[in-house]
């Protein structure tokens, strides 16, 4: 997968004025951001650039005083997770606030847990990409969201089939599969995404559950029957875009877990939702970022 790398410098510096233009270019596409003493770096797939986008967002820019600057160039072309693959990530725990003793544990294999219990759930990442090793808020509160609904519905959770669109390294699949959820499938549109879904869906022995195909939301008129869970976290502007064709797989009592957006958010995602004919069942909101669940 090819990135651009785009330094922002922002005259005069302010903190504040960076998490805004985060949160404005991940609305066009950026990935994940580098603060530098000056701004930012941001990172977005070469495929997926709109710089007339990006220069439409810039010009709404909220802070008055400030200027910003860009440059464009290709990253370098290399393992986008070498630091990973050197010294991996310490575990890391979710535990929904509706405790029930049950925990998701998610390590890299080399990292083990300390301590875990009988009741906790283990996920071991293998992740090839620099993303999707559970370590960002969205991806935690998905995990916690599924716990939840566990408790809830610990006797209907065994018979859900699951839809996880942006797969990733197919994290949130997998924490659903080892809950009990029946069956999982799972898509993504980078070919090195959907086989580092299914390797770690045999190392999570979850495997004959667990189906990863490689294209767009629109991969999904080839999927046969509905989802009585979605879930996808993946930014705004595709959300709003891909949402209508989720809705059409999703069976009647179906829940629609979002993230990947900010608080800001919320709003327009909610009344995409509603326009759809779905409720806004519940939400959280972690550093910014936020987590909806919608009922169909």
């Amino acid at each position: 997968m090819k990135y651009y790398e785009v330094a922002f410098t922002l005259t005069p510096y302010s903190a504040d004025a960076c998490d805004v233009l985060a949160a404005m270019a991940g609305d066009v596409g950026f990935e994940t951001f580098v603060e530098t003493e000056t701004g930012l770096t941001g990172y977005v797939q070469q495929a997926l650039f709109d710089e007339q986008a990006l220069q439409k967002s810039l010009e709404d820019f909220p802070f008055d005083g400030v200027s910003i600057s860009y440059d464009i160039r290709e990253a370098e072309d290399k393992d986008w997770n070498e630091q990973w693959e050197q010294e991996g990530f310490e575990p890391i725990e979710v535990r929904s606030k509706m405790e029930d003793g049950r925990g998701v544990i998610i390590h890299d294999g080399r990292h083990l847990p300390k301590v875990i219990s009988d009741q906790d759930i283990a996920i071991e990442i293998d992740a090839k990409l620099a993303f999707g090793t559970g370590t960002h808020e969205t991806t935690r509160m998905i995990c916690a969201t599924l716990q939840e609904l566990f408790t809830i519905h610990s006797s209907l959770f065994t018979t859900l089939k699951v839809l996880d669109c942006g797969t990733g390294t197919g994290i949130l699949a997998i924490c659903a599969l080892k809950l009990g959820a029946k069956e999982a499938v799972g898509y993504d549109i980078d070919e090195w995404s959907v086989d580092n879904a299914r390797h770690n869906a045999v190392i999570n022995r979850v495997d004959e559950r667990f189906t990863s195909l490689l294209g767009d939301v629109n991969i999904l008129k080839e999927v046969e029957g509905s989802f009585d869970l979605v879930m996808a976290n993946i930014n705004r502007n595709i959300l709003l875009a891909d949402m209508p064709m989720m809705h059409e797989k999703m069976a009647p009592g179906a829940r629609l877990i979002l993230s990947g957006f900010y608080t800001a958010d919320i709003p327009m995602l909610t009344e995409k939702a509603q326009s759809l004919g779905m409720t806004l069942a519940a939400q959280k909101e972690d550093n910014e970022w936020a987590c909806l669940v919608f009922q169909n």
